[in-house]
């Protein structure tokens, strides 16, 4: 789940407050949970119709063995979609044959400490910082030969797609992505909250002592599932589709990653130096100008920014869209079909 503390944090207003800011910018639009108002439109589909991808692949880039998903014909324009925590890639098991279908080429990454994602060298630092994962990002176009692609993403692929679109934006043809503007730094986070917003974030002080460490790495799958409750209140995901994502948490780094991830944000671990040119613009907030449609489900809850708060953020082509019908946090596996149309749109 997004756990930047930094600026839009402290403007967090709850959903409700994300539905009236919607309303009140001059670029927001609305769509049903499973539909689009722009052309061509994505094929209909009921969340779920889907269960597995094709055979997985593997290739070696920047400092990982990266499994990815692949659909779609391979000349077409590239959709690099990216998932969030505690998801994976299963999260865009019904969007990637929706854009498939459309003339895409989809890529789905597990990140770094996901899935079959694998360290190359016992020695590379775990890193989680916010700027490592976009960096694994951009070592999986280049070897893939990607010069640039649609970068889609919710929680922290929504945040390392940002990332990607604010500081090579020659690399991102478009953005969506959900929550909107998820860029942090250690300096902002460094500031509290009142109760009621510090409370939504119980998980990141948990994971910042050796009881939350030693609790996530004995009850990882119970924890996702108590997130997954938590952020998507109105998804009645069965055991088999949860089942088909924890297997993602068995990755031995999945631990190491998450915790040092939470623990960076609080600055209470280090990162990687050779990244601090990167986090210092970051930190800055830079502005994102490619093309981007933000979303927002009406029933997410994770903590996640009103609308207003990230507006100025972007200065490209914008749209913002509230997806109604009780869809949450997982935006992409619960209303794949609203999804795949900003996909779509933001690139026409």
């Amino acid at each position: 789940m997004p756990g930047e503390i930094d600026q839009y944090r402290r403007r967090f207003l709850g959903a409700a407050a994300v539905t009236i800011a919607a309303s009140q910018l001059g670029t927001a639009g609305s769509a049903s949970a499973q539909s689009g108002s722009a052309k061509p439109d994505v094929p209909k589909i009921k969340p779920g119709t889907n269960t597995a991808f094709a055979p997985l692949k593997q290739i070696d880039a920047g400092e990982l063995s990266i499994g990815y998903a692949e659909a779609g014909p391979a000349d077409g324009p590239v959709v690099i979609l990216l998932h969030g925590w505690p998801y994976d890639i299963y999260s865009y098991v019904d969007v990637a044959p929706l854009l498939a279908a459309t003339g895409y080429r989809v890529i789905v990454p597990y990140l770094r400490g996901y899935g079959t994602t694998r360290f190359l060298s016992d020695t590379t630092f775990r890193n989680g910082q916010q700027a490592v994962v976009a960096v694994d990002t951009i070592a999986l176009m280049d070897t893939l030969k990607i010069k640039t692609a649609i970068l889609a993403g919710y929680d922290w692929g929504a945040r390392t797609a940002d990332v990607i679109a604010a500081l090579w934006p020659e690399r991102c043809k478009a953005l969506v992505s959900v929550s909107g503007y998820l860029i942090g730094s250690q300096k902002a986070n460094e500031k509290p909250l009142p109760p009621k917003a510090e409370l939504q974030w119980w998980y990141q002080y948990y994971f910042a002592t050796e009881r939350g460490e030693a609790g996530y790495g004995e009850y990882r799958h119970d924890f996702a599932k108590l997130i997954w409750q938590i952020a998507s209140p109105k998804w009645n995901f069965d055991d088999a589709t949860f089942d088909r994502t924890a297997t993602a948490f068995d990755n031995p780094d999945h631990v190491a990653i998450v915790i040092h991830n939470y623990r960076w944000r609080l600055s209470l671990a280090k990162g990687d130096p050779k990244y601090d040119g990167l986090e210092r613009r970051l930190a800055a907030s830079p502005v994102i100008t490619v093309p981007t449609i933000t979303l927002e489900g009406d029933a997410n809850g994770a903590p996640h920014p009103p609308a207003a708060a990230y507006r100025t953020r972007f200065s490209g082509r914008y749209q913002h869209r509230i997806i109604d019908g009780g869809i949450g946090h997982n935006l992409p596996q619960e209303a794949p079909q609203a999804f795949a149309q900003a996909v779509v749109d933001v690139a026409n």
